[in-house]
């Protein structure tokens, strides 16, 4: 344990020197202050809770940007060492390489989960000076959404270190990344509407439609934060929520899931990998 805690501060020492934990707590403070001081105008005349908006503007924003952070930093983590030369060198300590694994995952996760929480607090500390209607269950259902967004970027930091794993250069890893990224985030969801559009209801019935919205940690993100309570009318998500029937439970561990199995994938070819 010792080990990992080790390379996992390594990481963040790394992260702090490239400007990483700076560069990402901006960009995802300056995107949550503008979207919280935009998005909070209308609330008085549509009558929604103002962090009810600031919830749903931040998990749009979320879904787009931090899988696309999190494989930026973590695409290059094995395939990058190794063109360095520096993985070599880490492993003829006495360490394993599923603790250098672990030890990179924990790092990187931990710098993203920094510039999340400071960045989407300071969101919502905005919106506290600007005296906007806060009520319990909207504080919660905001935790909630900085919980999961940690979650949904463990999920791409485990991807793009499969991704790492398998290929050789770093210019490859950067590509797949980029893909991967695309497939997750813009073209899934277009297809499946397409699909859906195209079947009328047909051969797609409510279990179907549970294990497509699963297949994608994004879809499962989205519902687990905007498919429920007073946001869901805000987002328009009621209905896709509802005709899903997948509860909160299912939705983290589908999100818990997607983080562990490409990074057991992950070990697994990197335990076999010659260097």
């Amino acid at each position: 344990m010792n080990n990992i805690l080790i390379i996992a501060r390594k990481e963040v020492q790394e992260g702090l020197r490239n400007r990483w934990v700076f560069a990402t707590t901006l960009l995802l403070a300056a995107l949550a202050l503008t979207l919280t001081f935009l998005g909070s105008a209308p609330t008085g005349n549509v009558g929604a809770n103002a962090l009810d908006v600031v919830i749903v503007s931040l998990s749009s924003l979320t879904i787009f940007l931090v899988p696309l952070i999190a494989l930026l930093i973590s695409h290059d983590a094995i395939v990058g060492e190794v063109e360095r030369g520096t993985m070599l060198l880490l492993l003829s300590y006495p360490v394993g390489r599923w603790q250098v694994l672990a030890g990179k995952f924990l790092g990187h996760l931990g710098i993203l989960a920094f510039a999340t929480l400071l960045g989407y607090g300071a969101a919502a500390a905005a919106l506290a000076t600007m005296g906007g209607i806060v009520e319990g269950g909207s504080l919660v259902a905001f935790a909630k959404m900085i919980l999961s967004s940690i979650l949904l970027g463990a999920v791409f930091i485990a991807i793009g270190y499969f991704v790492s794993a398998l290929v050789r250069e770093r210019g490859t890893a950067a590509g797949v990344a980029i893909g991967v990224w695309l497939l997750f985030v813009l073209i899934y969801d277009m297809a499946l509407l397409g699909l859906l559009v195209v079947d009328q209801g047909q051969l797609i019935g409510g279990s179907v439609l549970n294990a497509l919205l699963l297949a994608n940690p994004t879809d499962a993100y989205r519902l687990l934060n905007l498919g429920s309570g007073d946001v869901s009318a805000l987002s328009g998500m009621g209905g896709v929520a509802e005709n899903a029937a997948l509860s909160p439970g299912v939705l983290v561990s589908a999100l818990a899931i997607w983080a562990l199995m490409p990074l057991a994938a992950a070990a697994l070819v990197f335990a076999r990998r010659e260097l």
